[in-house]
């Protein structure tokens, strides 16, 4: 067999060596062209709440955002029940490919995980965060006919006589009522808690005289106000709120460092594709910080809000790390 000559073996190995690169070109391009492509099928927003509620109108104003701007077709689907861990785990066992999404919040996804006596999956593994998407915050509520001026007179008047002031909240375990568990706690008096099935109830009930105070979200508790039968004390958030810039944080009202706010945040899968939620947090940022979808949030009570997944990750860990903590000193339990 002849000899190739040092030209002609430079000559075969060149060619060899471009071949195999056609070929890894040829195997790479599909994986490539998949990414570039992504979405290329409907989404699932999924809420683990009633429709009507925050979760739910975030959720719809999202959708109809997102449909827009991936150009595939999404549906909200209401998932209720067990304080949102229905959702939670339907998402958390969800195939990992970005396409089913959970609006979900600090009650869904930090308090009912600690409060349930058995998960079937882990909060922090099986539900990979996005970005936040808006928060809010709450008032404490109280009859008008009632001779508290301000939260000073609350506390005063439950250090007087303990266990004679009430609050209602939408229920054991939710976030209202870890608003005012949290309260009593900090403010060192003791008060009874009267669960109802929803915060509307309750509402009503502090209107008409039948228990002393509540703790509410923004809007219902603003509608109460200006029909005279109802008083806000203060605020629960960290900072005054835009909507009612003369009323007082809590801390400010005589709780130092009480703070309490809701949150709202998009989550899909866990092991979902970094790149996949990175597309799906750039998408919702950009959502979110439009002046016509802002505006939405605003009349619904929220302040929109966003953060990156590394940032949403590490707050929802904060977040779980924290309720563990006061649940089990307030010693809240599930009936």
């Amino acid at each position: 067999m002849p000899r190739l000559s040092v030209m002609s073996r430079r000559l075969v190995f060149s060619l060899v060596a471009s071949a195999a690169a056609v070929a890894v070109a040829g195997l790479a391009a599909p994986a490539a062209l998949a990414a570039e492509v992504w979405p290329t099928q409907p989404f699932r927003i999924i809420v683990g709440f009633a429709p009507g509620g925050g979760n739910d109108v975030l959720a719809r104003i999202l959708a109809r955002e997102l449909q827009q701007s991936l150009g595939q077709p999404f549906v909200v689907e209401n998932r209720a029940g067990a304080g949102g861990l229905i959702a939670d785990e339907l998402v958390a066992k969800a195939k990992p490919d970005g396409y089913t999404l959970l609006l979900g919040s600090v009650g869904g996804n930090t308090v009912a995980p600690i409060l349930a006596k058995k998960l079937t999956f882990d909060p922090r593994k099986d539900l990979a965060p996005v970005s936040l998407v808006a928060e809010s915050g709450n008032v404490l509520l109280v009859n008008a006919k009632l001779p508290y001026q301000s939260v000073k007179d609350v506390l005063a008047a439950a250090k007087k006589d303990p266990g004679t002031i009430n609050y209602g909240s939408s229920g054991t375990g939710s976030t209202l009522h870890l608003a005012g568990a949290l309260f009593a706690k900090q403010g060192g008096v003791e008060l009874v808690h009267i669960p109802y099935k929803g915060n509307s109830q309750a509402l009503t009930d502090v209107a008409a005289g039948q228990i002393q105070s509540v703790f509410s979200g923004i809007p219902p508790a603003l509608a109460s106000q200006r029909t005279g039968a109802t008083r806000i004390l203060a605020v629960t958030t960290k900072h005054r709120v835009k909507s009612l810039p003369d009323v007082p944080t809590m801390a400010e009202a005589g709780v130092p460092g009480y703070e309490f706010s809701s949150w709202y945040g998009l989550f899909t899968t866990g092991g979902t594709p970094p790149a996949v939620v990175e597309r799906l947090a750039k998408e919702v940022q950009a959502i979110v910080a439009r002046p016509d979808v802002a505006a939405q949030f605003v009349a619904q009570g929220v302040e929109p809000a966003t953060n990156s997944p590394k940032a949403f990750t590490a707050f929802v860990d904060q977040e779980l790390t924290r309720w563990t903590r006061e649940i089990k000193a307030m010693n809240i339990v599930l009936d």
